[in-house]
């Protein structure tokens, strides 16, 4: 038979992905706390949906580092882990880094002025102390460059691992130390804009270590503890 022509995403994974979105979200804009229990039954009331992408949401979000399986015990939100966020924080920027050096010589004048008018909307959303504007506008620009690389392997691993990362960093944009970052951003557009590839990428790198203080002096679990509900005693994953 001849191969059928190619399609857009079916409903079916578009409607996976929004909840895989809005359960990742939630989790770190802390509407979903560390340590919280997880019923796919409850969440999949909560967004409207049937359990099965809950439950394929919880896997996805498992493997990226925020949530916990207890087979035949609990699925609870990860507690903020240092060793955890250390890790991704090395995987992000190295991953960003790689990103900028191949897309300096593809962007485009409007990619460019995309990234300012993201950085404006980010400095706008740290004056305000709107941490949730900030994440946005954070992840907007940098999302530019990643685009324009079309790096389809940098892509994934910044799928998994920029979220567990965004949850120490949403901390961060609550308080005057995220205000580095904007001078960050405004250096690596104008050494993109002149083409300087190298110095572009250090930028980069540097800009996904400004995590590094705030880890410091943050106490963060040292591990995944294991979680109880007292309450209701042990509850398996799917309910």
């Amino acid at each position: 038979m001849p191969v059928p022509a190619s399609r857009s995403s079916s409903p079916r994974a578009l409607l996976r992905d929004d909840v895989h979105r809005r359960l990742r979200d939630a989790i770190v804009d802390g509407t979903l706390q560390p340590g919280e229990q997880l019923y796919d039954r409850e969440l999949a009331a909560w967004l409207g949906v049937s359990r099965t992408p809950v439950r394929e949401a919880l896997l996805r979000l498992q493997q990226a580092g925020l949530v916990i399986a207890q087979p035949g015990r609990s699925t609870v939100v990860a507690p903020l882990d240092t060793t955890a966020v250390r890790d991704a924080q090395a995987v992000v920027a190295a991953m960003h880094e790689l990103a900028v050096r191949e897309a300096v010589d593809l962007l485009t004048a409007q990619d460019l002025a995309q990234m300012r008018a993201a950085n404006d909307r980010f400095a706008a959303a740290l004056a305000a102390g709107d941490p949730d504007a900030a994440l946005e506008a954070d992840d907007e620009l940098h999302a530019i460059p990643v685009r324009a690389a079309a790096n389809a392997a940098v892509s994934a691993v910044l799928e998994q691992f920029t979220p567990v990362l965004r949850r120490v960093e949403r901390l961060r944009f609550a308080s005057l130390a995220g205000r580095r970052s904007v001078s960050l951003h405004s250096q690596l557009i104008g050494l993109c804009e002149r083409g300087e590839v190298e110095g572009a990428a250090r930028v980069s790198f540097e800009t996904w270590q400004t995590l590094a203080p705030l880890l410091a002096t943050m106490h963060l679990d040292p591990g995944h503890a294991e979680h109880h509900d007292d309450r209701n005693g042990p509850a398996p994953q799917g309910d």
